[in-house]
C-alpha cells in the first residue's frame, strides 16, 4: 500500500513538474537606445497592469547608451529587442546588420531645433552662424545633413560644438550654446518649466526631415527562433499604449516609480502625451503597423544625403508579421 501511495505521490509530483515547466514564462530582455524618459511609460505600464505576465512572459527592461552598443549587445545574444529610432536601424541593416524592424510607432519623429530669443532659429537658413550642440547619440545632428540639403543650408556655416550628452541641456539653457536638436516629445516638456524665456522651435518634419523614431528592433535570427514570444510582447504592449492614452498621468506615475532621479510627474505626463499623439492610428491595422511608403520615404532620403548607398530589397528591413499575428 506504502508503495502505491509513494508511486501516486511521485506521478503526481512529475506531473505538476512538468506542467509549470510548460506554463514557465518566457524571458524577454529589452534594451532602450538611451535613458528612461516618458516615451518608455507604456512598457512600464503594461509590466504594472499584468500584461506581459498575462502573454505568458518575464520582460526585463533597461537603460541604453546609445543605438550601437543596444544593437551589438543584441547579436552578442544579450538583449532581445532594442527601442530605438528606426533611422538607425535602417541604416545599420542597409550596411549589413542582420536585425529588422518589427513595430514602428512614429513614421516621423517629432524633431525639432530649439534656440532662443536673443538668437533664434525661426527658418533653415537662420542655422548658419548659429552654435549648435552635438553629442553621441543625437538624431537631429546624425541627420543634420538631410535638413541642410532639403533646405539650401550651408552645413559648413552651422558652428557644431561636440558636448557631453549629461551636460548639454545645461549648457543650452546658460546660452554657452545657441541651438539645440530635440526630441519635442521629451525635451521640450522636461525644459520649459524650468526656463524663464520662452524657446523658439522649429518643427523638423515640416521642413523634409522625416526621420522615423521609435520603434521595436530585433535580429533576423529571433524571427525565425522565436516569432510567438516577440509577437506576444508587442500585443502586450499595445496594451500598455491603449492604457496609457486613456490616463497618461497614471502612466507617468507608473515610470516614476522605476526612474530614478526623474522629473516631476506633471513634465513626464507632458512627454508621455507627446509620445502618444505622435502614434499615428492606422484603420485596419494594429499600433506599431509599417507603412511601405514611410520606409521607403526614408531609405530615400538616407541615400540622398549618403548616409547609405544602395537600398535593398524593402522585406529585408522590416516585418509586419508579428504585429497583424
Amino acid at each position: 500500500m506504502n508503495r502505491v501511495l509513494r508511486l501516486v505521490l511521485l506521478t503526481g509530483g512529475l506531473a505538476t513538474l512538468a506542467a509549470s515547466q510548460a506554463f514557465a514564462a518566457d524571458t524577454f530582455k529589452v534594451r532602450f537606445s538611451w535613458k528612461l524618459k516618458g516615451e518608455y511609460a507604456p512598457l512600464y505600464v503594461a509590466r504594472d497592469m499584468g500584461a506581459f505576465e498575462k502573454a505568458n512572459l518575464d520582460v526585463s527592461m533597461g537603460e541604453g547608451a546609445g543605438a550601437p552598443a543596444a544593437l551589438t549587445a543584441m547579436l552578442q545574444g544579450q538583449e532581445d529587442a532594442v527601442i530605438m529610432p528606426a533611422a538607425f536601424a535602417l541604416t545599420a541593416i542597409s550596411k549589413g546588420m542582420p536585425i529588422k524592424i518589427v513595430a514602428l510607432y512614429h513614421p516621423k519623429a517629432p524633431l525639432g531645433l530649439m534656440s532662443f530669443g536673443q538668437s533664434p532659429v525661426r527658418e533653415p537658413k537662420d542655422m548658419e552662424g548659429k552654435k549648435l550642440a552635438v553629442s553621441v547619440g543625437d538624431t537631429v545632428a546624425a541627420y543634420l545633413p538631410v535638413f541642410c540639403k532639403k533646405n539650401n543650408v550651408d552645413c559648413d556655416k552651422i558652428n557644431k560644438v561636440t558636448v557631453n550628452p549629461q551636460v548639454r541641456n545645461s549648457q543650452f539653457m546658460a546660452h554657452q550654446i545657441d541651438v539645440i536638436g530635440a526630441y519635442l516629445n521629451v525635451d521640450l516638456p522636461l525644459m520649459e518649466p524650468i526656463s524663464k524665456e520662452k524657446f523658439i522651435v522649429l518643427d523638423l518634419a515640416k521642413y523634409g526631415m522625416t526621420v522615423p523614431g521609435l520603434s521595436i528592433v530585433v535580429a533576423d535570427t529571433a524571427i525565425a527562433q522565436k516569432p510567438d514570444v516577440i509577437s506576444r510582447f508587442i500585443a502586450a504592449l499595445d496594451e500598455g499604449v491603449s492604457a496609457s492614452r486613456k490616463d497618461p498621468a497614471k502612466a507617468a506615475a507608473v515610470l516614476k516609480k522605476d526612474w530614478a532621479g526623474s522629473p516631476s510627474v506633471e513634465v513626464i505626463t507632458r512627454q508621455v502625451v507627446a509620445t502618444l499623439d505622435a502614434i499615428p492610428s492606422v484603420p485596419g491595422h494594429k499600433t506599431g503597423w509599417t507603412d511601405a511608403a514611410w520606409i521607403t520615404e526614408a531609405l530615400d532620403m538616407l541615400k540622398s544625403v549618403g548616409e547609405i548607398d544602395d537600398i535593398k530589397p524593402l522585406p529585408t528591413y522590416y516585418t509586419n508579421a508579428l504585429v497583424e499575428k
